[in-house]
């Protein structure tokens, strides 16, 4: 979205203070533990852009308060793997073999938005060490969410969102939908479905100082139906919503979120019919 058109849907410039109170009036807590997924864009006109969200966002929470952000880098991956778009199977080895291995101060986020990009950089933000699947936090819980993140479990039960469970965190959607909420892929790994798969992955990073391509497991992800698993977790009560400027914002415990999404993944996935049938 161009700045012309943020402008035009707008009726009034966010300000920080604006977000500091929405957010304050939806119910997320002084000392909140949150992980937050957020679109500039679809707040409309911010007086600050996404430093002022930042910045409103740590007012919020406050010094007791840790925020996380999903800071994935999916160039980081097998290029045999990439459709969007794909790249000639003649380059795959060189790409594997040249490009830097994943630097969690350096390696840039690739389409998680300019409030991610912006929050990377806050001081004292710790970020995990999964080359394509990472997330940053700031805050005193940040080294305890961030800490351990194995390859293997980009988003399961060695990952920041399996922490963020342990600690009954909160989900902030601000100005996004559940197809951006990172926390229903924990649910994923945790539920039995028909389909359930996992492909081999490869990313590049340094191991004893050396640049290294290491291959690891991965689950296979399905975006296709997290839209409407989030209408009916909707219904149940546990999200709140709320309006801060042209954006809708959802908030919910993450725990009761993956609960609810387990039992959903199992109750409604179904097998992908095959071509004879």
């Amino acid at each position: 979205m161009s700045e012309r058109e943020a402008v035009d849907r707008t009726v009034s410039p966010v300000t920080p203070a604006a977000i500091r109170d929405g957010l304050e009036q939806l119910g997320l807590p002084l000392g909140a533990t949150v992980l937050v997924h957020a679109s500039l864009s679809a707040l409309g006109w911010v007086a600050g852009g996404a430093h002022a969200v930042v910045l409103a966002l740590v007012d919020t929470v406050g010094p007791s308060g840790t925020l996380v952000m999903p800071t994935q880098s999916s160039n980081l991956s097998d290029p045999a793997h990439w459709s969007n778009p794909p790249v000639p199977e003649g380059w795959w080895e060189l790409i594997r073999r040249e490009t830097p291995a994943f630097d969690p101060s350096l390696t840039p986020t690739r389409h998680m938005g300019a409030i991610v990009e912006c929050f990377r950089h806050l001081p004292g933000v710790r970020r995990s060490d999964h080359p394509t699947r990472s997330f940053a936090a700031a805050g005193p819980a940040a080294d305890g969410i961030v800490g351990s993140h194995e390859p293997t479990h980009g988003f399961g039960e060695r990952s920041p969102l399996a922490r963020l469970y342990d600690a009954d965190a909160w989900v902030l959607l601000l100005g996004v939908g559940h197809a951006n909420n990172t926390s229903l892929h924990l649910a994923e790994y945790r539920a039995n479905y028909p389909g359930k798969a996992w492909t081999q992955q490869g990313s590049p990073l340094m191991i004893d100082g050396r640049h290294q391509w290491i291959e690891y497991s991965e689950l296979v992800d399905d975006y296709s139906d997290f839209e409407a698993l989030g209408e009916a977790f909707a219904q149940t009560g546990s999200e709140l919503q709320a309006r801060i400027g042209a954006g809708t914002v959802r908030l919910m415990r993450q725990r009761a979120l993956v609960d609810f999404a387990v039992q959903w993944f199992e109750d409604h996935r179904q097998p992908t019919p095959s071509r004879d049938s």
